[in-house]
């Protein structure tokens, strides 16, 4: 594979010179930069990209961490991420996790090895200890509220975003509220459940543990969550679903088994997908594909100050209350 130094010997002049020539320098004679240039293309040379990179202390990758390549939430996610980074001439490198630690930790390591210049991580499973382990190796950003830690965000304050949508509920005349959402351990989680359990005590509602519906994230887990409020003696006459997805799930499983929506189950998704907007689905609008651009301009910003960005979110009323 041919060389600068090659190069040099091909045109007869100095490697300094066949170095300026490929860096675009000015100081440069016409003659000697047209030699260059034709032991170039008469040697087909092609730079080595790591030798590039290596001299500029960057690879232009960005490490996007995601539990689901596939889920329309991620996707939107990535698709702003996408967008941002072609704008800024950067790559993408997906990491999908499925929740398994050790995939998150591939990222992190990859970070450290300077394979990447920064990491994006849109949910994690990795507790914080071993996050702050890697910050001194690169810009890390969560998709979560990270205020009082040095790592920078761009979040929704899902513990306000669940008031509101339990609040305008309660002023719909619904006293029966569930939720259901994929995992109950993230931070996200936590917040919405905190969220729920203030809401109660406020109104000094019973708690009902079977109101609250796990492993939810797939258009198909609709149908099981109609399965098992048909099978509850005193039903819930509202539903927070956390994915638009799962709420079309509801609704379409909902015509199957006579039960009427809104008049027998109310219910608001969230993130305004394409599915809700088709589907007439009441929801909590999340604009992900900006929320995506934010994460991509934090995990390239070089300075050592974190920047949390909260994003606000919208109620949208339609036909399911």
């Amino acid at each position: 594979m041919t060389n600068i130094r090659d190069l040099a010997k091909m045109a007869g002049v100095s490697v300094t010179t066949v170095s300026r020539v490929l860096n675009n320098h000015p100081y440069v004679s016409e003659q000697k930069r047209s030699r260059v240039l034709t032991a170039i293309k008469d040697s087909n040379y092609q730079p080595n990209i790591n030798a590039v990179h290596l001299s500029m202390g960057k690879t232009f990758l960005i490490g996007v961490v995601v539990p689901f390549i596939d889920h329309p939430y991620f996707s939107l996610l990535i698709k702003g991420i996408a967008a941002e980074a072609l704008r800024h001439n950067y790559k993408l490198v997906l990491f999908q996790t499925s929740y398994e630690e050790e995939k998150e930790l591939e990222a992190l390591q990859m970070l450290k090895q300077k394979q990447i210049d920064g990491l994006i991580i849109c949910s994690r499973i990795s507790g914080w200890p071993l996050i702050e382990e890697y910050l001194p190796f690169g810009p890390i950003t969560l998709c979560e509220d990270t205020r009082g830690r040095k790592v920078s965000s761009t979040f929704v304050d899902h513990y306000q975003s669940f008031m509101t949508a339990l609040e305008y509920l309660y002023h719909k005349g619904h006293r029966e509220i569930g939720y259901c959402l994929y995992r109950s351990t993230g931070t996200n989680s936590k917040n919405r459940a905190l969220a729920y359990q203030h809401f109660i005590e406020k109104y000094q509602l019973p708690y009902r543990s079977e109101y609250i519906i796990t492993q939810c994230l797939q258009f198909e887990d609709g149908e099981k969550v109609i399965d098992r409020i048909k099978q509850m003696s005193n039903p819930p006459t509202a539903m927070l679903v956390t994915s638009d997805e799962v709420a079309a799930g509801l609704v379409t499983s909902s015509q199957n088994r006579q039960i009427s929506i809104p008049n027998d189950l109310a219910i608001i998704g969230f993130n305004n997908q394409p599915i809700a907007q088709m589907m007439r689905i009441t929801t909590i609008e999340i604009p992900l594909m900006e929320i995506g651009k934010k994460l991509f301009l934090q995990a390239i910003d070089e300075s050592d100050v974190s920047i949390y960005q909260e994003v606000p979110v919208r109620l949208i009323e339609r036909e399911t209350v």
